[in-house]
């Protein structure tokens, strides 16, 4: 087997990522894929477009949010427990790459022409457009590769809730990829790399394109709004509010028990893919529209108060309004950190555009963030004669990859962590 200037196996040697040769080339090697470290046909961005990929939590949970988002949910497919790890870590190194504007491996072109490039190619000449990328592994997960110990208590299973109407398609997944830019062909590019890197080994099992944030983390940024008109989650939890994050979002080494051990600087997702009734919402008066929400819709003020960020008198607004039933005071205060994203996906053939919100929130503890939350919701809101929830997960998103030895799962697969 030939060798690169690197000292690892050539790319002739193994052939590109996804190919047969790659199959029985790594496991004759006996090791995983090189990436390289090059930037091959891709050119440099300014340093404040690439948020850095090491730290103590993953990024794209408390980073500033970006504009677009592509979410994919993957089922695995290999039963060897060896290779998936081998996986995460080709994943790690293709995200580290990736998040820092370079190409996958040695590029989409200037190989070996008989054999597939290790990039794709459609983010040459981009910049990293502040890409994170972020992993959570699915309840799923944890019924293969000897892993049922390990699962921690705050990775629950949601229940049913009143309303639901789910969508097996669109639902569940052994683990997961948030891509969040500012640049969709930026995000796009990350999630069919990252796909075609796990070829074989993992298979895409639903994925959700989303534009046009709903939530900020930046304090000082302009509150989103959502595809009803109406900005919502004033009083998200901003990225440099650490106290509220060590409360409310990241697993603590006091969380749980030796179970959860491995989760600390974690925190746990639940994606949900809610669809809204555009059509009849745009048919429904403006006052009903505010008093549905508890806000108004031009400054996005709560009722009876004048500014977007004054403090609202929940006993002004109608008892099933929306931000009164969703608000900490409304609930023993109950704190989730959101970052949704608009999504529009054609028609449903009925001419009704099949459109909404999805719906992202990071917590300490499903049990004590999501699920009471919702229940309440579920029951009460107003806003449920608008919307229907029809796509739900949850994930554990492990702590962060430390530095260029670290990868994602090291903490729940290395017995040495």
């Amino acid at each position: 087997m030939t060798e690169n200037k690197r000292g690892g196996p050539s790319r002739r040697a193994l052939i590109g990522w996804g190919g047969a040769g790659l199959a029985l080339g790594a496991a004759a090697a006996g090791g995983g894929v090189a990436l390289s470290e090059g930037s091959l046909g891709l050119a440099s961005a300014a340093p404040d477009h690439a948020v850095p990929f090491h730290g103590t939590h993953q990024a794209g949970i408390a980073t500033p949010v970006q504009d677009r988002l592509h979410f994919a949910a993957f089922d695995v497919k290999t039963e060897d427990r060896a290779e998936f790890v081998q996986l995460l870590k080709d994943w790690t190194a293709a995200a580290r790459l990736m998040t820092a504007g370079k190409p996958v491996g040695e590029g989409a072109y200037g190989g070996l022409a008989e054999a597939p490039p290790d990039d794709t190619g459609e983010a040459l000449g981009l910049s990293p457009s502040r890409l994170t990328l972020t992993v959570g592994f699915g309840p799923s997960l944890f019924e293969r590769f000897g892993l049922a110990d390990r699962r921690p208590a705050g990775l629950a299973d949601l229940p049913k809730f009143p309303g639901d109407n789910l969508d097996a398609a669109r639902t569940g997944g052994d683990l997961c990829v948030q891509a969040c830019a500012d640049d969709p062909q930026v995000a796009v590019h990350a999630i069919r790399n990252l796909a075609r890197v796990g070829f074989g080994k993992v298979a895409v099992r639903w994925s959700q394109l989303g534009f046009g944030k709903t939530s900020s983390t930046t304090p000082d940024a302009q509150t989103p709004r959502n595809l009803m008109g109406f900005k919502d989650g004033t009083r998200n939890i901003a990225g440099t509010e650490t106290a509220r994050l060590d409360q409310h979002v990241w697993v603590s080494a006091s969380d749980g028990d030796a179970k959860s051990a491995w989760m600390t600087g974690g925190s746990y997702l639940v994606a949900r893919r809610i669809r809204m009734n555009i059509e009849t919402w745009d048919r429904t008066s403006l006052q009903e529209q505010e008093d549905v929400f508890g806000r108004d819709k031009g400054e996005g003020a709560p009722v009876g108060k004048a500014k977007e960020h004054d403090a609202p008198f929940l006993k002004a607004m109608k008892p099933d309004a929306h931000v009164r039933l969703a608000h900490p005071d409304s609930n023993d205060g109950i704190t989730i950190l959101r970052r949704g994203y608009s999504f529009t996906d054609g028609t449903d053939g009925l001419g009704r555009l099949d459109a909404g919100l999805f719906f992202l929130a990071y917590q300490r503890d499903v049990r004590e963030g999501f699920i009471p939350l919702q229940r309440r919701l579920s029951a009460h809101d107003a806003l449920n004669e608008y919307i229907q929830h029809v796509g739900s997960a949850v994930f554990a998103v492990p702590p962060g990859v430390r530095d260029s030895h670290d990868w994602w799962g090291r903490t729940l697969f290395s017995k040495e962590a």
